[in-house]
């Protein structure tokens, strides 16, 4: 497989997708209007993976992104989204004022889909971190408040964040499975 189309409106994973994974194979990019499922991180990544499948009519990628609290025994999880949309990221702080622990796992599930009708094939990635009140530049969802290591996602600079995040882990994982077909 040379080329993978993933599916995202969104450019700064666009980015670091391509970041990652450009050395291995070409990634091509398409927005697909996806259905925002309840469930599991991985029943939403594989039903996200079908829809988009079907709608392109042959292989994509797909990506779910989510942000599991400790102390919350895993929300807002893949709803994160919606969380920060609603609380912003001081609210999310907010939600954990009363707790003892702020730890939290990001969570990043990647799909991948032989074309319609294929079951996705699922690569998961999570790093452990704390959540602490925004540093660095907010432009890029929760990385202001998820800390890892003594810096917010934020505050690394893209290279170091592409080496240790939830993000990267998945697609290492995939680009491990991308070989073994290839061999």
């Amino acid at each position: 497989m040379k080329t993978l189309n993933f599916i995202t409106g969104n450019r700064n994973k666009l980015a670091e997708v391509r970041a990652i994974l450009g050395s291995v194979v070409t990634v091509e990019n398409e927005a697909v209007d996806v259905p925002e499922v309840q469930g599991t991180i991985e029943e939403i990544a594989k039903e996200k993976c079908r829809h988009a499948a079907q709608v392109v009519g042959g292989p994509v990628l797909t990506e779910d992104t989510a942000l599991e609290f400790h102390a919350l025994k895993g929300l807002p999880g893949p709803y994160i989204k919606h969380f920060l949309e609603a609380l912003g990221h001081e609210g999310l702080n907010k939600m954990l004022d009363s707790f003892e622990t702020r730890g939290a796992d990001a969570v990043c599930t990647f799909a991948f889909s032989q074309g319609p009708g294929s079951e996705p094939i699922i690569f998961q990635g999570r790093t452990e971190g704390t959540i602490v009140r925004p540093r660095g530049p907010t432009n890029f969802g929760w990385d202001p408040i998820f800390e890892y290591k003594g810096k917010t996602y934020a505050e690394m600079t893209k290279e170091d964040k592409n080496k240790i995040s939830h993000r990267s882990r998945a697609l290492t994982k995939l680009q491990q499975w991308l070989a073994e077909q290839q061999a």
